[in-house]
């Protein structure tokens, strides 16, 4: 994963952050009093987040420069640890944690059933898992940085060899999120009409990724520019849907024990 696949939080990258950080408000009020694992946590933003509402809380990632850097900017939360872990397997005892979550993570690593098992491996009796992932329906172009994108259909597939005490849901936006999302998706299909033999989609990864990180640089401030509300939409103007999922962006999969 590279460092541009983490949201930061400015003006031009506003609507991926806000609806990265949905997922993290959503969850919030419902750890309350719990101990959490949370598995790809990136820069801690939404780890930290929930560590408002957590008894204790455990952010893993592989990166340790980002940990190290993670453990210095929330020194002060005294109920937050970090941990380096390359996943799966995740190194802990059976039924350790309350709660598992891991958003916009599973799409990054190539043995997803086998992260999933060890989730639900981890996870007490009673608990919850808390996954997110991109909707791949609604994906206009190949992120190099993504190993594989999920299919609603494809998810309910996994997770049915695990348990079927499950449940998907879809993310979706206001009219001011769609907005911007078709300007986007204009953006994309302009820089794609070039492309026309699909070469980017068969390139290796690394030779992708840099005019994937320019063009999606390029993009999101000029969007910025020319959608007036960018900079101003916020995680209320996402919400969860329970029908018509494959025209929704991301893929919320909660799994019970």
């Amino acid at each position: 994963m590279s460092s541009h696949e983490r949201a930061l939080k400015d003006e031009a990258n506003n609507v991926t952050y806000q609806r990265c950080q949905y997922a993290y408000e959503y969850v919030t009020p419902l750890i309350k009093g719990k101990n959490v694992l949370d598995v790809g946590c990136g820069l801690a933003y939404g780890t930290a987040l929930l560590a408002e509402s957590a008894a204790s809380i455990k952010g893993i990632d592989y990166d340790q420069s980002t940990l190290d850097d993670n453990k210095n900017r929330y020194a002060s939360i005294t109920n937050l640890t970090f941990e380096r872990v390359t996943v799966p397997p995740l190194p802990f005892a059976d039924n350790s944690f309350e709660i598992v979550t891991s958003f916009q993570f599973i799409e990054h690593i190539h043995h997803r059933l086998e992260f999933m098992k060890e989730c639900y491996r981890v996870l007490k009796p009673g608990g919850k898992i808390y996954i997110t992932t991109p909707n791949t329906k609604r994906s206009l172009a190949r992120n190099p940085f993504h190993i594989h994108e999920y299919t609603f259909a494809e998810m309910k597939s996994e997770v049915e060899t695990i348990t079927k005490n499950y449940e998907l849901i879809g993310l979706n936006g206001n009219e001011k999120v769609r907005h911007y999302y078709h300007e986007n998706g204009k953006f994309v299909r302009s820089i794609l009409k070039w492309d026309v033999l699909g070469i980017h989609k068969i390139l290796p990864a690394k030779l992708v990724a840099a005019p994937y990180n320019l063009i999606t640089s390029i993009m999101r401030n000029k969007l910025k520019d020319l959608v007036k509300d960018t900079a101003g939409i916020t995680t209320a103007d996402f919400a969860l849907q329970k029908d018509n999922l494959d025209d929704t962006w991301d893929i919320y999969l909660i799994i019970s024990k």
